[in-house]
């Protein structure tokens, strides 16, 4: 089990230049962009624009602040996405568009290479027991919170490899499952 604090990280362009990104954590350790078989992190959304494209890229966004956005893919119905939305998946070299719904958005990012790995995520509140099987999940801390004894600040996140059993104290948290293709 890592923890990767939210402190220690710093933002970089997104990839199209529209926003702002801080990764969370990527593999393989030191992998760009363009060579990334997972990828994790954390958006500000300040305007409505086009998303990145990544081909080959399987995608899971989750919305962690602000009232929500409505994402336009191409050839699907129109998404709206808030702080309690179940995380929606897409595929990422999809054309996407994003229009705010009264003002900025923080998301949260899980990107996949397609072939590779696969992610599930799911927003868990608690006080509750928490087990995975999935080869490695990230949760992240959406409030201050106890996950397995350990003390999280909000966008704080704890990386396990392997399977877990585990418990949380009261408060919520995401938790991204990537698996093995």
């Amino acid at each position: 089990m890592r923890i990767l604090r939210a402190a220690d990280r710093t933002p970089t362009p997104w990839k199209n230049g529209g926003g702002l990104t801080w990764e969370v954590a990527a593999w393989p350790s030191g992998a760009s962009l363009a060579d990334f078989e997972w990828r994790a992190s954390i958006a500000e959304v300040g305007s409505a624009g086009p998303f990145s494209v990544f081909a080959g890229v399987d995608r899971v966004l989750t919305v962690l602040d602000g009232t929500g956005l409505e994402l336009r893919i191409e050839g699907q119905a129109t998404v709206k996405l808030d702080a309690s939305a179940t995380p929606f998946a897409f595929a990422g070299d999809a054309p996407c568009h994003a229009v705010l719904i009264n003002g900025p958005v923080r998301d949260f990012n899980v990107m996949v290479r397609r072939g590779l790995w696969s992610a599930q995520v799911q927003r868990l509140e608690g006080p509750a027991a928490f087990r995975t099987q999935a080869d490695l999940t990230l949760i992240l801390a959406c409030s201050p919170i106890t996950f397995d004894g350990v003390d999280l600040r909000p966008d704080d996140v704890i990386l396990i490899e392997g399977s877990v059993d585990a418990q949380f104290a009261a408060g919520t948290l995401l938790a991204a499952k990537l698996t093995r293709a």
